[in-house]
């Protein structure tokens, strides 16, 4: 299933925060939301979850997600979201649960969610005993439960030390390498953005257009650190965002 963000506009009251948003999200790719602060990155994000209504334009889904997708958009935020008092494998129930899948099929799902985010011999740890990267890896294997036709990430690793973010990213990686997914990632990192996004979609400060759709072609797994390519792009897309996220930092200290 593909997305397709037809002229988005969205108003708070008097303020303009988005402003003729046209894009498409294609099926099985990475598509990363960037730029200065303020400039409705997450609201976009919540406007195609469905969280909000935007003011002017559409979200159309285009075609059917896959027979086992339980939940067609769902989301992984930075503070992982996680219940305290459940396990980590109870935490992955949770949202199979709500689907009424128990049993031998609901074991098969969460082992093999387990599995795939290298989380099997913490089944049955409580979120207190995990560190921050575990968590987040707890709320990645929740999301893949479902089967989303789109996974839609709030900033997932911004709460993460720069070392824990690296790891994550080689997950995630990993992850889409194995079983490619559609995801909308918004990041203030550039260089997270350069490492995951198959492209950036650049938006100005607020009210945000988009200013400019970077396309990587550079494979995923052959992506890395110090990667000299990636340190150009991150480069050339800090050119477009400087003079903005000045304007934007000081709109935000004046407000």
């Amino acid at each position: 299933m593909k997305l397709h963000l037809n002229k988005i506009d969205h108003r708070y009251g008097d303020m303009a925060v988005l402003q003729g948003i046209d894009l498409e999200i294609p099926s099985g790719r990475i598509v990363c939301l960037v730029g200065p602060s303020g400039c409705g990155k997450s609201t976009l994000l919540r406007i195609i979850g469905g969280l909000e209504r935007p003011t002017g334009g559409e979200v159309l889904q285009m075609g059917e997600p896959s027979s086992d997708c339980l939940n067609p958009l769902t989301y992984i935020f930075q503070d992982f979201a996680l219940l305290p008092w459940r396990s980590v494998e109870g935490n992955i129930s949770l949202v199979i649960e709500d689907h009424g899948i128990r049993g031998a099929q609901a074991r098969a799902i969460i082992d093999d969610v387990l599995a795939r985010t290298k989380l099997t011999d913490f089944a049955k740890a409580l979120p207190k005993q995990l560190s921050g990267g575990m968590k987040q890896r707890v709320a990645i294997a929740r999301a893949l439960a479902v089967n989303p036709a789109v996974m839609l990430m709030d900033e997932p690793l911004s709460a993460l030390d720069s070392q824990t973010r690296e790891l994550l990213m080689d997950d995630l990686i990993a992850l889409w390498t194995r079983t490619p997914f559609t995801a909308v990632y918004v990041t203030h990192n550039l260089a997270e953005a350069v490492r995951l996004g198959h492209s950036i979609v650049v938006l100005s400060r607020r009210p945000g257009r988009i200013r400019e759709i970077v396309h990587l072609d550079k494979p995923l797994a052959e992506r890395s650190f110090g990667d000299a390519d990636l340190e150009a792009q991150q480069k050339h897309l800090w050119t477009l965002m400087r003079d903005e996220a000045r304007a934007a930092d000081a709109e935000l200290l004046d407000a």
